[in-house]
């Protein structure tokens, strides 16, 4: 007596079952390598956007050593005026009410879609980009 009846099936139900779990022992790590590299791109971005924030505050912290800056500042913030000299304030308009925002047409509705796109999205990460 054999234990298989028909040793091709058995042997084609093996391999599809190892493909299927190297495949899903692969997906992962290949969606977390490329959210890593999202966040880097995203970090070294965001690195790029403190290191001119922190230039631009170094130079204020520079300026601010001078008497000219001190005086700049107390005129334009406090509102000081040296002896003899007339100060004048100037007020913004009052704001108008904001118009309501339009309705939402078909055309601008966002795209539907398939189960299979969103499966196609998950394999190549393109969820991820959102």
């Amino acid at each position: 007596m054999t234990l298989f009846r028909r040793p091709g099936a058995a042997v084609t139900t093996l391999l599809f079952i190892v493909l299927g779990a190297a495949f899903l022992t692969q997906v992962v790590p290949y969606r977390q390598i490329l959210d890593s590299q999202r966040e880097l791109s995203a970090t070294r971005a965001e690195l790029a956007t403190l290191e001119e924030e922190n230039a631009r505050l170094q130079a204020d912290v520079t300026a601010l050593g001078t008497d000219t800056e001190i005086e700049k500042l107390a005129r334009e913030k406090l509102g000081y005026v040296r002896p003899g000299e007339t100060a004048f304030v100037v007020l913004d308009p009052p704001e108008e009410e904001a118009a309501p925002a339009p309705p939402v047409t078909p055309d601008e509705l966002p795209e539907r879609r398939t189960w299979v796109d969103n499966v196609w999205d998950f394999l190549t990460g393109a969820d991820l980009e959102s």
